[in-house]
């Protein structure tokens, strides 16, 4: 399996910014993708434009050093997180999973062998598969887990985040993970 020496992160929200940053500020390069032009400056800027305690020193620090900067767009990495929003659908009492579905779709033409992608936006069961299923119609000459296992070209795993609000870095970094 090939080493993760470049992210691009999908999202720069609660989540996947804080997130962006951890991964960052242990030497891997990060792409972070967001489609909020606003947003895209503020990081680029070594700024932020969410309350998170220390949030602020550390992407101005990734971004000083290189390790972070944002874009509207995705582009070739090593692996792939999606950290988009998944609000509810109060009619349908369900999760809109179109962010999601987007992301994938935006991320479809980058994906080469060896990739991995993390679905780490809080979904129903069955998202991943749902994605899965998504890329490899995307993307048929690539071979997806649903069919070919552990011998597929792209790896998937999903991995939602559950932390609160204010302790957002702390808990990413000390709460377990599978």
């Amino acid at each position: 399996m090939t080493p993760y020496n470049k992210i691009c992160m999908i999202g720069l929200g609660y989540i996947g910014l804080p997130t962006a940053a951890l991964i960052a500020s242990k030497g891997i390069e990060v792409v972070g993708v967001d489609i909020n032009k606003k947003v895209v400056e503020t990081v680029n800027k070594g700024d932020v434009h969410i309350v998170e305690p220390d949030l602020d020193g550390l992407v101005h620090k990734v971004v000083t050093n290189g390790k972070l900067r944002a874009t509207n767009k995705p582009e070739k990495a090593d692996a792939f997180m999606i950290s988009v929003p998944t609000p509810f659908e109060h009619k349908t009492k369900k999760p809109d999973m179109t962010y999601v579905e987007q992301a994938a779709k935006e991320i479809a033409p980058f994906l080469e062998k060896g990739n991995l992608v993390v679905l780490e936006s809080t979904s129903p069961p069955g998202s991943t598969e749902r994605i899965c299923k998504l890329l490899s119609e995307l993307r048929p000459d690539l071979n997806f887990p649903q069919k070919y296992g552990t011998s597929s070209d792209i790896f998937l795993a999903y991995c939602p985040e559950r932390v609160l609000p204010g302790r957002i870095l702390t808990e990413l970094v000390h709460n377990a993970r599978v």
